[in-house]
């Protein structure tokens, strides 16, 4: 069973069909008349506009001509530049538009029928975290008997400038697709989550391995059903469309239709010199300006491939505006990659994506209050929500995305499109479960941009460990939802920090309420003892009554960083903060030395460096090693 579904406006695509199919009358959407207001927010188009339905704009009219990637597709006099390479992204998995154009061929015109047909079509989209089904009628404006918007090349069908009509009901009309990125049109069709990676920071023409992981990466996408665009940038307003020396359109969003690597036969690798070609295949929706450079349609590395070689290898294009090229030719030329991954589907039972709803609200009460604006107001700064998270392994790449609800609806009432809004993210203690107070220890472990856009990311490589993510709008002060989103390979159980300290219960006081917050930091632990032929695999374990934290076991060394956190909150400080280190070993672990601190409020919050000793307290015996760590405690539970 697929995910709910929201109707929008209430209506109900098959009942409204069959009424209309009853009565003998072609669907009027009463809900987005075919009227100035559909069009724009106040002002008028130059030229008389009139709204027809495709049959009246043709004789053989179609939702679907053939295969559905097969034609071009035009923006349109008024055309939004992001729809035409988001609908031919979307053309490209079939898994995703069969979704968002459901039961296609139920919709379609059938000459063999045509009672059947009733000007009523419904297309899906994936808004705000909610699929939604949009139900039009198939009235379009044209001008001179031209439509207006985008269409295809086959000039009988349909599908795009209907999509496109759907599309800009659900945003309020067809001037609120104005402002929107290429990538906003795609996650919106599809519910895919969006990364833009930028070719030149990373560098991938000078870093061999940055160039082959980027290329697993995206092969891995590609072939979970996720869609690629990519794009040259364009320096000014008069570079756009220009031709590069290769034949490529500055400023011009390609598609990416296939991606392989292939292993050579012997012939082939004496012809190529080398034994793997990583191959990607582009498309331009546009169906022209075509790619010149090598293995382009006419280049010499096509003459040395037989008819057999092409189809042993797969190398095949078969659409207008097609054309492969090298990995390398790839990072050379393109600047920007945007790509999207499929997350709708868990892989093996194991949850990829965790999304939550939020909201920035303002009260008086500053331990209510949501809303503290961004990182430079220091004060508010953590009254926004905050969100953690726990990568269970290192190395695992994170993709965090941050929406705000689209305001284009308000727009006439003179609301802006889009706030600035941006997120925090630092690693904090290993056990925390309160919301953060203070930034005393927390490391910064990375901020997004923060702009005006629909949405923003940040894509990092993460360390094991605990992380608190704080979404905030640049200005303090101001209401608004968001959606949180957050991907990974392995789980990262994503949840909202609500309490500001722990709960005053029945239990709490029976066995006595917290009256001390210590925060402590293990930097490193040095000069470890060492037996002879034996190595050394540290590890933390730090203590406070009956609550534990573990670190993760550092390899082969006598000198390990651990940069460790943890948090307590203590009924008094009688009750000591004890920091052990042990060996681990395959069959028993070995106790290397430990601390004892009391951890007072007037304690001095600076980094010290302390003597292990044996068990047994402050006064135990010195064991070889010591350890750098910081403590700060507080008798306000709110006061880190």
């Amino acid at each position: 069973m697929g995910p709910p579904l929201k109707l929008f406006k209430n209506q109900k695509y098959q009942e409204l069909k069959q009424e209309c199919i009853k009565n003998g009358i072609l669907f009027c959407d009463p809900t987005f008349l075919p009227e100035n207001d559909s069009l724009f927010y106040n002002r008028l188009l130059p030229g008389k506009v009139v709204w027809k339905r495709p049959q009246d704009i043709c004789d053989d009219p179609y939702l679907i001509v053939g295969n559905i990637s097969n034609h071009q597709l035009i923006q349109g006099r008024l055309g939004h530049k992001p729809m035409v390479p988001a609908f031919s992204c979307l053309a490209v998995q079939e898994s995703h538009w069969t979704k968002t154009i459901p039961n296609h061929k139920e919709q379609d015109w059938d000459p063999r029928k045509p009672v059947k047909y009733a000007g009523i079509f419904r297309f899906r989209f994936w808004h705000f975290g909610e699929w939604t089904e949009v139900v039009i009628d198939d009235l379009l404006p044209t001008i001179n008997g031209d439509l207006v918007f985008s269409f295809s090349t086959s000039m009988n069908e349909f599908w795009n400038a209907l999509l496109e009509k759907a599309y800009a009901k659900l945003l309020g009309c067809y001037e609120a697709l104005d402002g929107l990125t290429t990538t906003d049109v795609i996650v919106d069709f599809t519910g895919t989550l969006a990364e833009t990676v930028d070719m030149q920071k990373g560098r991938y023409t000078e870093l061999v391995e940055e160039k082959y992981k980027l290329f697993r990466e995206l092969y891995k996408t590609f072939t979970k059903g996720g869609l690629i665009c990519c794009s040259i940038e364009s320096p000014n307003q008069e570079e756009q469309e220009v031709e590069t020396d290769w034949g490529l359109l500055k400023g011009h969003t390609y598609t990416m239709t296939d991606i392989r690597k292939i292993c050579l036969g012997e012939r082939l690798v004496e012809v190529f010199s080398t034994e793997t070609l990583y191959m990607i295949r582009l498309r331009n929706p546009l169906g022209r300006q075509e790619w010149s450079g090598p293995w382009s349609e006419i280049s010499e590395e096509w003459q040395q491939l037989t008819a057999a070689d092409r189809k042993n290898l797969e190398l095949v294009m078969s659409d207008d505006g097609e054309f492969w090229m090298s990995l390398e030719d790839f990072c050379h030329n393109f600047h920007e990659l945007n790509v999207c991954r499929n997350v709708n589907n868990p892989i093996f039972g194991r949850k990829e994506l965790e999304s939550v709803v939020g909201c920035w609200t303002v009260d008086d009460d500053p331990l209510m209050n949501r809303s503290g604006g961004c990182y430079n107001n220091r004060d508010t700064f953590l009254q926004n929500p905050q969100y953690i998270f726990t990568v269970p392994e290192d190395g695992y790449k994170v993709i965090m995305s941050l929406q705000q609800k689209d305001l284009r609806t308000y727009h006439h009432m003179g609301r802006p499109d889009n706030y600035i809004i941006g997120f925090e993210l630092f690693k904090v203690e290993m056990n925390r479960k309160f919301r953060l107070h203070h930034l005393y220890i927390q490391e910064r472990a990375g901020t997004s941009t923060y702009i005006d856009t629909r949405t923003v990311f940040l894509s990092k490589y993460l360390k094991k460990g605990n992380y608190v993510l704080v979404p905030t709008m640049f200005q303090h002060g101001r209401t608004s939802e968001f959606l949180l989103r957050i991907f990974s390979e392995v789980p990262v159980q994503l949840r909202e920090l609500t309490l500001d300290m722990p709960k005053m219960s029945c239990w709490n006081l029976a066995r006595g309420y917290p009256k001390v917050v210590t925060q402590i930091t293990v930097h490193s632990a040095e000069d470890l003892e060492k037996y002879t032929n034996e190595t050394v695999n540290p590890y933390l374990v730090i203590k406070c009554g009956k609550e534990e934290v573990r670190s993760p076991v550092q390899k082969n060394t006598v000198h390990a960083i651990f940069d460790t956190q943890a948090i307590f909150y203590r009924r008094t400080t009688d009750i000591p903060i004890i920091v052990q280190v042990w060996n681990s070993r395959k069959f028993c672990d070995q106790f290397l030395g430990q601390v004892t601190l009391d951890a007072d409020p007037s304690d001095c919050h600076d980094l010290k460096s302390l003597y292990l000793r044996k068990k047994g307290g402050p006064t135990a015996k010195v064991k070889q090693g010591h350890i750098s760590l910081k403590v700060i405690s507080s008798d306000d539970l709110t006061g880190i």
